[in-house]
């Protein structure tokens, strides 16, 4: 079963996103806390969306994202921030339900991407996304500012 997330999710989120950052090596990156996930999740104008699959009744996994805007298109899109499915509850099909309903949200929306980066070593994650069809955009490369740069930057 796929559904948003709600309130009483907020520990169950910070969990997989733990798990997620020590998969991808980055558990020490890992800032956010319960009550940053519930404000941006839940607050007063939430920029940033959480969907849950659920098997049993036991949270599986999760996908977070956001609208994005493509000027040439003219429309919005998703951007798909994580994607997270319990170690044992993997193969189960739930990572296709969260792509597939956040699919069925452009569609439905009139959206015109769904999108998202996955690791360059990330092999088995380009081969499940590459099975349904997405393909990478291999002339584009992601930047960031972030610390020290972005304070530099917006100063």
């Amino acid at each position: 079963m796929i559904r948003p997330a709600v309130p009483e999710d907020i520990s169950a989120i910070v969990d997989m996103v733990r798990g997620l950052a020590e998969y991808e090596k980055a558990l020490d990156q890992v800032e956010t806390s319960p009550e940053q996930l519930h404000e941006a999740l839940f607050g007063e104008n939430p920029a940033v969306f959480c969907h849950i699959a659920e098997d049993d009744g036991r949270v599986a996994g999760f996908a977070v994202w956001f609208l994005s805007f493509s000027t040439w298109q003219g429309r919005h899109g998703i951007y798909l921030e994580d994607l997270y499915v319990h170690p044992d509850h993997r193969g189960g099909g739930h990572g296709k339900a969260l792509l597939t309903e956040l699919a069925r949200i452009c569609v439905e929306r009139g959206y015109g991407r769904f999108e998202w980066s996955v690791l360059d070593w990330n092999t088995s994650a380009q081969a499940f996304y590459a099975a349904m069809g997405a393909v990478p955009t291999a002339e584009w490369d992601r930047w960031r500012l972030d610390g020290d740069a972005l304070v530099k930057a917006g100063s």
